[in-house]
């Protein structure tokens, strides 16, 4: 049995553990809070531009954009892929991270060839482990990320796809259900079709100016940008209810370690003093 300090010292050392996870659980609460403000307040903005661009598709224009356009066979794919900049964080990162490795095997078994934006330090991380190519990241955006700091990386994307340089785009991140579930997903971004745009209600007529084409390039540019904004946020609020359950799991476990010590504790220290009151004892009865 340890002696009665190095019992003391691990307690203590245990203790500060604890401040320390408790106050990044009250950290991580507050941000959480503030995270989920942002993600709400962005989807209406992504609701309505979701419309404007459902009804600019189905209009059938003369110009037929892009990324509207599904190609007859996919061989090189475009993924972008959101995790955090830090960890502490339970498995949220892991879990999209498992989730991109199994696509990556199966389509690698299908012979494709991969190019990678990052967003975040730990899927960067990841992604050179594997050996793929990285053609943009970004990471430490902060607890309120500006769309200015996204919008290079992810133009990079945009633009290999209309020029044919991969013939999808995948976006993987980490969907917000709520304060205790948080899951994977893998969505196809480009090209756009089925849930992404949805049926407009009605038709709408619309008179181009200057064009079709400088418009439908704004509109659907701003949209996809609005998607991964969204899913950026959504990531974000996903970080910080992780983080904070995975606090709050740290500091219920340091307590339940620090009690267990503190028993540890108590009966080396009894034990102690019952061998120093038999050696009293046995020595007065010799005596």
């Amino acid at each position: 049995m340890p002696g009665s300090k190095e019992i003391r010292t691990k307690i203590k050392s245990v203790q500060n553990t604890r401040k320390i996870t408790k106050a990044m659980e009250m950290v991580a609460a507050s941000k959480m809070r503030k995270a989920q403000e942002r993600m709400r307040a962005a989807r209406p903005y992504g609701e309505k531009i979701r419309n404007v661009a459902a009804h600019i598709s189905h209009a059938n224009p003369e110009y037929r954009h892009p990324f509207l356009v599904a190609r007859d066979t996919v061989k090189r794919i475009g993924i972008i892929m959101i995790t955090t900049d830090k960890g502490l964080c339970g498995g949220l990162n892991t879990n999209v991270q498992r989730l991109a490795l199994q696509q990556v095997r199966q389509w690698q078994a299908e012979g494709e060839e991969f190019e990678v934006c990052c967003i975040g330090n730990k899927g960067l991380g990841f992604m050179q482990r594997l050996g793929l190519t990285v053609v943009s990241h970004v990471v430490q955006l902060g607890d309120r990320p500006q769309m200015e700091r996204l919008i290079g990386a992810i133009k990079v994307m945009l633009d290999g796809y209309t020029q044919d340089r991969f013939d999808r785009v995948i976006l993987f991140y980490t969907r917000f259900i709520n304060t205790m579930k948080q899951e994977p997903v893998m969505e196809q971004l480009l090209p756009l079709s089925g849930e992404r745009l949805g049926s407009p209600e009605g038709a709408w007529d619309y008179i181009y100016e200057p064009e079709a084409r400088a418009v439908l390039d704004q509109v659907l540019t701003r949209y996809v940008e609005a998607l991964i904004y969204q899913a950026l946020s959504e990531n974000m609020a996903s970080e910080q209810s992780a983080r904070m359950v995975a606090m709050k799991a740290a500091s219920d476990n340091a307590a339940n370690v620090i009690d267990e010590l503190t028993l540890v504790y108590n009966k080396s220290r009894q034990a102690a003093i019952t061998k120093e009151l038999s050696e009293i004892v046995g020595g007065a009865a010799a005596v």
